[in-house]
């Protein structure tokens, strides 16, 4: 008879590539996508690379679902940011922004890991889909700005593009460059400034 694995099996298998997911994350933030070997997560995940191996083909694909998983995390606190609550479009693109920058700023190595450093192929395809992500959340921002008066119309996907790559640019020379989560308050203010000047304005207000 063919072997039919039981359902106590296979949830130690979930645990145990759980497990690996865990221990990838945690070498990512400590020591970047450089150091992120398979044999330095098997140690932390206290398993054989056999193992890592038989859940994950290569390092391209374990990490790839650890930034799919790390980047759905963090685009979904920036949407949380803008809800429509009440607050203009500027506001809550400015909170989305504040709150984007603190993260990134007080994790320096995981978040310099998620928007620059240079990682397989694989890898930076998930960082393309979940940048387009943002770009979309902002889309509906601007989209709900212009409909209520406080935006002109304007080319929405260019102006979330742009905001998108200005806002990760601005914070990948800080997150190089301190890797001990120093307070960067002016940084973090300077990176709101920027975003909410150049957002649209309304023609009377231009």
């Amino acid at each position: 008879m063919p072997y039919r694995p039981t359902e106590r099996t296979e949830q130690r298998k979930a645990e145990v590539r759980e497990r690996i997911l865990a221990a990838a994350m945690d070498q990512l933030a400590e020591g970047g996508y450089a150091s992120a070997s398979i044999q330095a997560v098997a140690t932390r995940a206290q398993v054989a690379t056999g193992t890592v191996y038989r859940h994950f083909p290569s390092k391209s694909d374990l990490f790839a679902e650890v930034f799919r998983s790390a980047s759905r995390r963090e685009m979904d606190l920036f949407a949380e940011a803008t809800a429509d609550d009440g607050r203009s479009a500027t506001e809550r693109i400015a909170a989305a922004t504040e709150a984007f920058a603190r993260r990134a700023m007080a994790a320096p190595t995981r978040a310099y890991a998620l928007i620059a450093e240079p990682v397989d192929p694989a890898v930076e395809a998930e960082r393309l889909i979940f940048r387009r992500g943002y770009r979309d959340v902002l889309v509906e921002v601007l989209d709900q700005g212009v409909e209520r008066g406080e935006f002109e119309m304007h080319d929405k996907e260019t102006t979330a593009a742009a905001l998108v790559g200005a806002i990760g640019e601005t914070l990948v020379g800080p997150l190089a460059a301190d890797r001990n989560g120093h307070e960067h308050t002016a940084l973090v203010a300077a990176v709101v400034d920027f975003a909410t000047r150049a957002l649209p304005r309304t023609y009377a207000n231009a």
